[in-house]
């Protein structure tokens, strides 16, 4: 029988359980938060400890077969809005809080490995941050600005390499906010964005499956086990 001494005390046959909890990789419970018990089997989590921090923890989870969570990308540190995390609108710098689908990739850089539907941006990608537009709130390809805070996906820079947009605004209310993205950061604050570094952006890519209907979670307080 394999024994384990713990000071004084032999605990015979706990060495095996105690090996199997210390060397399953990647293996991890869940928060016990309501958006793991959806139809979602994909979860970015972005966790800030106050609603004015402007760096959060960033955990990506992934369901299994057997129904339990295991963590594939992460924790690590994220960059938020200059006004943190809650209530957005087209001009604030707050992160929104909430649950979001992240449906699309893009990036100035060439497709990498993943199922993501994918575009790679040139000087005619845009973001229509323009509240009195009828496309506010969706990528357009166009020579010029639709006008407002509209973005250029190219000539916004690294930044923009690899990036998802997250469902934020989805109705497209006019103001309510636009152009809300998972980018690469450059080590600031963002406008209103979750921005962490190039690697794990990478490997969010790789392995993020629109059949895993993949959402992200932006929430103050909340914490990891």
């Amino acid at each position: 029988m394999t024994t384990l001494r713990v000071g004084r005390l032999w605990l015979p046959g706990l060495m095996v359980i105690l090996i199997g909890l210390v060397f399953t990789p990647g293996a991890s419970a869940a928060p016990d938060r309501a958006v793991f018990s959806g139809d979602s089997d994909q979860v970015i989590t972005v966790y800030a400890p106050s609603a004015g921090s402007v760096s959060a923890e960033l955990t990506a989870w992934e369901r299994g077969s057997d129904g339990t969570w295991q963590v594939f990308a992460g924790p690590v540190a994220a960059d938020v809005g200059a006004e943190g995390i809650g209530a957005a609108n087209e001009f604030s710098t707050r992160t929104p809080a909430g649950v979001f689908p992240l449906s699309q990739a893009f990036g100035r850089q060439p497709a990498p490995a993943t199922a993501m539907p994918y575009f790679q941006s040139d000087r005619r990608d845009w973001w229509d941050s323009n509240p009195l537009s009828p496309t506010y709130n969706t990528h357009v390809r166009q020579d010029a600005s639709p006008g407002g805070n509209s973005e250029n996906l190219y000539s916004a820079g690294p930044l923009y390499d690899y990036a998802l947009a997250i469902g934020y605004n989805a109705a497209r209310i006019p103001g309510l906010g636009s152009a809300m993205f998972l980018h690469v950061t450059d080590g600031t604050t963002t406008e209103g964005c979750v921005a962490v570094d190039r690697g794990t952006l990478t490997t969010l890519l790789g392995r993020l499956d629109p059949a895993k209907n993949p959402v992200i979670e932006i929430a103050v307080g909340a914490s990891h086990p």
